[in-house]
């Protein structure tokens, strides 16, 4: 965006109701849920909460839509590109309100908040681009045949979208799930529901048809678990931990056996040689696992460091948090604002003290910060191996762990050694050990003197229990169709 724009400190949600087949409605039950600012505590609105019977209507919605002969199905797929084009324009026209929004709904500072609205834009674009380029392919078969490929829009797709950049993810979803000609049923987080509400208003300004998406706020264990297991929904894509995308994937398996798209939890290796640059590691380091208050899937959270420089990127790490501000998040001086809830506070603090009675050495923060707001310190613990809790367990919170190595054969090792493989990074000047660590890491994606480095051009996921399927890129539309072979029978004749 050319601008920054101003924070709205006391930003209001347009639309709080459920969203069916273009218009904005009640739920069945009349039920709705408080969302509130994590920061004050303060109530930002009452939400419509939908069930089973809501959910029932938006993927009827939702399957009339994509009918044969609807006008969704007979677009062309170039229009599809112009919507898609145009959601984006409306995203970048209410930037203001809708980094506003985000910052009251999960407590992310501002300046980063209007960083996930421009990456949802730049998604939107991106997938708008592909509308008229999904392709099959004509293969050469044996015989007096002619045979061909489709690629189909796989039909009705459920959406459920986390709380951490609820914008954002939900775009990497929306996006690839239009661009392909699927109709959608999304389910955002209780927790941080307004911009995707928001955002359904403005595919209604941007003349998607009626019934092409629907939004359907409520808990995980009644919207989730009834699009999970709805027999007519034909693939689903979740977002949000292990725990729960095991059960999205029973339920799916349960049910219709729809396809399913899994980013899930992750405990990723940060792999820093002697050889690095040293002050740039930390600080690489240090964003890779504080930003957005360490709420990241991809978070850095296991830093190995190579034991000639362990002293010093340890001393210097600490001193990087002890100078992080936290607090206010609509003040830009501010680099973490407050966890989402108080659920998540106690969860992470119940993690430091394990690390604190586990042996791990405490360096700097390890409590929360009295007052309003579920804020907690800027932490950090050294002498950590890898048998303890905070190493094994994904702390989804502002607390670096730092491990120390001696070789690349035991980094590897210890590095793989863990149930999840979302994400890895490697701090080297050697273009060798770069490439043999990028090669051996079991991790969907490797970041080499970088971190959170994520687009859309680029496919992202998961190996392990940290997922299954992809997200962004050609992979991404991949997700969202289905191949279909045509074989035509070419009788041969002589001339």
């Amino acid at each position: 965006m050319p601008n920054q724009p101003e924070p709205i400190r006391d930003a209001k949600p347009k639309y709080t109701q459920l969203f069916i087949n273009n218009e904005w409605v009640n739920s069945s039950s009349g039920k709705t849920f408080e969302d509130k600012d994590p920061a004050t505590f303060e109530k930002i609105a009452d939400v419509q909460e939908g069930d089973a019977a809501d959910v029932d209507k938006a993927v009827k919605a939702a399957k009339e839509a994509f009918k044969l002969g609807s006008p969704w199905r007979r677009m062309d797929a170039s229009q599809r590109g112009r919507i898609i084009n145009k959601i984006a324009d409306l995203i970048e026209r209410d930037a203001q309100l809708l980094a506003s929004l985000e910052c009251r709904d999960v407590g992310k500072p501002f300046t980063q908040a209007v960083g996930d609205v421009e990456g949802s834009v730049k998604e939107m674009r991106y997938y708008a681009g592909w509308t008229d380029k999904i392709c099959g392919k004509t293969i050469p078969v044996d015989g007096e045949y002619f045979t061909y490929t489709r690629l189909e829009p796989v039909g009705v797709c459920a959406a459920i979208v986390p709380w951490n950049f609820p914008l954002m993810l939900l775009t990497w979803k929306v996006g690839a799930a239009l661009a392909a000609g699927c109709t959608l049923v999304i389910k955002p987080s209780t927790q941080t529901p307004l911009t995707t509400l928001h955002f359904a208003q403005l595919c209604k300004e941007a003349d998607l048809p009626a019934g092409v998406l629907n939004v359907i706020p409520g808990s995980g264990s009644t919207v989730g678990t009834a699009l999970a297991k709805h027999m007519d929904v034909d693939k689903i894509s979740f977002t949000g931990s292990t725990e729960v995308g095991r059960g999205v994937m029973k339920d799916a398996g349960e049910s219709n056996l729809k396809k399913v798209t899994l980013e899930l939890g992750g405990k990723s290796p940060n792999i820093v040689f002697a050889d690095a640059d040293l002050d740039e590691a930390v600080e690489v380091s240090h964003v890779g696992l504080f930003f957005n208050t360490g709420q990241c899937c991809t978070a850095a959270s296991r830093a190995y460091v190579q034991e000639e420089i362990y002293d010093q990127f340890v001393a210097k790490s600490t001193e990087r948090a002890k100078k992080k501000n936290v607090g206010d998040p609509f003040d830009p001086k501010n680099e973490n604002g407050p966890q989402v809830s108080e659920e998540q506070q106690k969860k992470i603090l119940e993690l430091i003290e394990s690390g604190k009675k586990e042996g791990a050495k405490l360096m700097t923060g390890g409590a929360k910060i009295e007052g309003k707001g579920y804020f907690i310190q800027p932490t950090v613990f050294a002498d950590v191996t890898d048998n303890m809790r905070i190493a094994r367990e994904e702390i989804f919170g502002p607390v670096q762990q730092i491990i120390k190595f001696k070789t690349i054969e035991e980094a590897i090792d210890r590095a793989n050694d863990t149930a999840y493989g979302l994400a890895a990074a490697v701090h080297t000047k050697d273009i060798n050990k770069a490439l043999t660590l990028a090669n051996s890491l079991r991790a969907g994606t490797v970041w080499v003197n970088c971190y959170h480095v994520v687009t859309s051009q680029a496919p992202f996921g998961g190996y392990k229990e940290s997922g299954t399927g992809r997200e962004h890129g050609e992979e991404g539309i991949h997700e969202y169709c289905e191949i279909k072979t045509v074989t035509i029978k070419v009788p041969h004749k002589n001339s």
